[in-house]
Formats: structure tokens, sequence, C-alpha cells
């Protein structure tokens, strides 16, 4: 403990001259160095151990952002974009000490153009206030992240954020037309065009996904997707887990495309009714959730279909929203899902893997068997209709022991669902979590020819280091799983 306590009043001193540049330059209004800003933004929404912020900034401008990347250049010291912080897979971690730039207040809305289908938006703007912004207009905007209600356009774009809905609208990437970029040294660019003229190399698509380590979003121009003339929505329930993934299956295989189509197990749908009563069957073995969406004769065509696939296939009842607040109840329910589980243990490793459909049998069978050897409880909630899953590993932080069963538990899982066929992320990123298995994925060809990638927009190492590209070096504040961190895992 003296030797970090050391350390750590070290860095303090290496960190006076920035700290006064970025007052002088940004205003001191929107520099913090305190104890209670350092321990907020130490940590993000994922897993790990917080890291160790240096100082903590909050620009407004696009030219704060590039004020801020050049004082961290000239001080030879890395920066970490950041949006809320409710990242899962540890991306918005710090590690050494580096320049935190939250975008939070850059939430500005500049420009929203009917015709044209877009609208400029500050990388702070909340995703569901985006879409509420737009409520009446006859638009909104397509990706729906869990997190909605608190994660950020600049986080969407940082990890390539899903949600229920993008089995039919598409993650993050096919909703961004161009993004304004402060490069890694400070350049100011931008990436794509509102009108789709854009030539060349698409490095609008190049950066989405990124994580921040390509450079920071300064303004996004967002496609506006019409809100659709009918929505139906059904929950299916099944007393066979299995019944219900193969129903899945059989529904895409007819060449239906739902907007959306999510699955929860008994655990979590019973967690989920006590938490906030929608009206779940809790005798259950799990439950479908299925929307369908476009003219009205073809919804009806769909649902038709749907229920009759869906009894072939053994579930128990299909119960179709007869209004808009029915509809809103279903949809609370998965909302709330990772909400609820706080009823159960004050702490949670939530997983994002990406499985052929035809696979969720077998790697839903392969989960409850490790989580059983681990003595571990785990919840699955997620999206079906991809095969994106979130097995959600459950336990008290506190229990002597319970990391190591945790961490072991998480890796066969990863592992399972790539041998399978599957790949390491879905929508949550690859951050520091994941690192460890990107060779599992990648030939060193491949890891290769992403690091050229990477080196070409950030040559000197500088925008959120340590993240995706596993390297020789580790961020060696964060890269012990097993240590317990000092608050209740969210």
């Amino acid at each position: 403990m003296g030797i970090n306590f050391f350390k750590n009043i070290n860095r303090s001193k290496q960190s006076d001259q920035l700290f006064r540049e970025l007052c002088r330059d940004i205003g001191t209004a929107r520099v913090h160095r305190d104890g209670a800003s350092q321990l907020l933004y130490s940590r993000d929404g994922s897993a790990f151990p917080g890291g160790i912020p240096g100082v903590v900034c909050f620009p407004e401008t696009t030219q704060h952002v590039i004020d801020c990347i050049k004082a961290a250049n000239r001080h030879d010291r890395s920066f970490v974009p950041r949006g809320a912080g409710t990242g899962l897979a540890g991306g918005a971690v710090p590690c050494d000490a580096p320049l935190v730039i939250s975008t939070t207040k850059m939430n500005s809305i500049f420009e929203v153009n009917y015709e044209k289908r877009f609208a400029w938006v500050g990388p702070g703007v909340v995703n569901l206030d985006l879409t509420k912004s737009l409520s009446g207009t006859g638009f909104h905007f397509a990706p729906d992240p869990s997190s909605q209600q608190s994660c950020t356009i600049g986080g969407n774009v940082a990890n390539n954020s899903g949600g229920p809905h993008c089995l039919a609208y598409g993650v993050t990437n096919a909703h961004i037309l161009a993004i304004e970029v402060v490069l890694p040294d400070g350049t100011l660019v931008q990436l794509g065009d509102v009108d789709g003229h854009a030539s060349g190399y698409d490095l609008r698509g190049v950066f989405v996904g990124g994580e921040g380590t390509l450079g920071i979003a300064t303004r996004i121009a967002v496609k506006l997707t019409p809100d659709p003339p009918e929505i139906s929505t059904l929950l299916l329930d099944f007393m066979d887990v299995a019944d219900a993934a193969k129903t899945v299956s059989a529904i895409i295989a007819s060449g239906i495309v739902p907007a959306a189509i999510e699955m929860m197990d008994k655990r979590i749908v019973n967690v989920v009714e006590e938490f906030v009563k929608v009206g779940y069957p809790t005798d259950a073995a799990a439950v479908l959730i299925i929307e369908v969406d476009g003219l009205p004769e073809g919804v009806r065509i769909e649902v038709e279909r749907i229920q009759s696939i869906s009894l072939e296939y053994g579930a128990r009842s299909v119960r179709v929203a007869s209004s808009d607040a029915e509809r809103e109840q279903i949809w609370k329910g998965r909302k709330s899902a990772f909400g609820a589980v706080a009823q159960i243990q004050p702490g949670y490793y939530l997983h994002d893997t990406v499985i052929p459909r035809t696979k969720l049998v077998e790697v839903l069978e392969a989960v409850y068997e490790i989580a059983n050897r681990y003595e571990l409880i785990v919840m699955n909630v997620f999206h079906a209709g991809d095969g994106n899953l979130h097995p959600l590993l459950v336990f008290d932080p506190q229990e002597p022991g319970i990391m190591e069963r945790v961490l072991a538990a998480g890796e066969e899982i990863v592992q399972v669902s790539l041998d399978a066929g599957g790949v390491l992320s879905g929508e949550h990123g690859i951050g520091l979590e994941k690192i460890r298995f990107m060779e599992n994925l990648f030939s060193e060809e491949d890891l290769a020819a992403q690091k050229l990638l990477k080196d070409a927009f950030d040559p000197d190492g500088r925008a959120n280091p340590f993240k995706v590209l596993p390297s020789g070096a580790s961020c060696s504040e964060v890269n012990h799983l097993n240590q317990l961190p000092d608050g209740a895992w969210v």
C-alpha cells in the first residue's frame, strides 16, 4: 500500500503542469483532478477493477477536444475517450494515469434534416434522448442498446452498439453517415459524407467500432429511420429452452426477418417479473419476445406465420400485444433485465459473443453445464435473432474464491462460442476483457493487418492504449481480473 501511495504522489506531481495548461486552454471548470473525479472515472460498467486516471477533462466543443489531445501529446500522455461509462468490456478503464476525456457535455443536436433523413449530433447525446427529441416527426434513431436510457451516441459509435432491433435494422455502423474526428495528433478530419458521396476507402466504417483507439468523435451524422406504419409484438412461452431456441432458427429459416427476437430463460424471467410485474409467465422455461413491423397487411401475415411456426416447435402459448401499452409492458421487462439482477446478488459478469443461430441449442446447453460445474448462477437474456448471447454469471463479490470461479467459467463460455463458429463480440467490444482471446480468433497475419491500421491513425499509441489489440505490454493496473474491485460490480 505504501508503494502505491508514493506512486500516486509522483503521478500527481507529473500532472501538475498538464493540469495547469488544460485549465488555461479549456477553462478551469472543465478540468478535474480531485479524488472524487479520479474514483468515479477509474472504471466503467465492466467487471474490471478500476485503473488510475490522471486529469479528467470535460470538453464542450471540438476545439476543446483538440486542445486536450494536443496537451496530452506535449506531455507524452495517453488519453482515454469516455462517454457515459456504460461499456461492459473495460474499454473506458484508464491505464497508466492517462488523460480522461469525457464527451458527456458535448450533447447538442446541431441539425436535423428530415428531407435527407439525417441529424448532426454531439457524441454526448444520450441514445434515447435523441429518439425522444424526434417524437412526433415520424422518425427515430434505430440502434437501441439495453442501456439506451444512459449510453451516448459517441459510445454507440465506439463500440458499434446493437440492441434488440438490430436484427432487422443493423448495428450502429449501418446508421452513421459521417463523423467529425479529432485524430490522436490533434488533426481534425471528417470521415464519410451525409450525402453518401464519399469515395475511396471507407474510413468512417473503420472508425465505428474502434473503441476510442483511433481518435475521438466530436460530431456525428446519424441516419433517421422512418417510424414503421404498423408494429406487432408477441410474447411466446416454452416449457423447454431448446424448443425456444429451435423456434428462433425456424422463424428465420422460413424467410421472416422480424424487427427483433429476444430470448429470456426461466431465471431471468422470474427475476424480472418480481422486479417490474409485466405479466411474464414465471413457470415457463423460456420466453421469446418477437416484434414485426412494416405495412399492416404484411405484419398481419407474418404474425400468423410466426404463431403457426412457434406452436409447431413447442410453444405453450402465443400472446399478441393488443395495445401500445401492452407492447410497452412486454418490452419494459426485457429492458429492465440487468437492473433486476441486483435483487439476486450484488454483482454479475456479463458476456457478449455471437454464434450461428443453428448452434443456439448446443451452446446454451454448454453454458448451463459450465455454470453448474463451477457452482454458479447463470441467467440468459439475449438477442436470439442474430445469435448474440449475453450469459449473466450472477454472484456475490465478497464470497471467498468467487472471482476465480467466475472468470474461469467465463473463459470457457467464450471458448465454447468460438468453437461453435462464433466471434468474440456482437456489440460490447473487445476492450480489456477479450484481448486475451483475439489470438484464438485471428491469425498472426490478421492481427498484424489490424495493427497496421491502428498505427496509421495512432502511430505513437496514445489513443486508449492496451485495448482491443494484444501486445507485449498490458494494462498492469487492471490486468489481474481475479482481484476484487473496491465497490460493487455493476
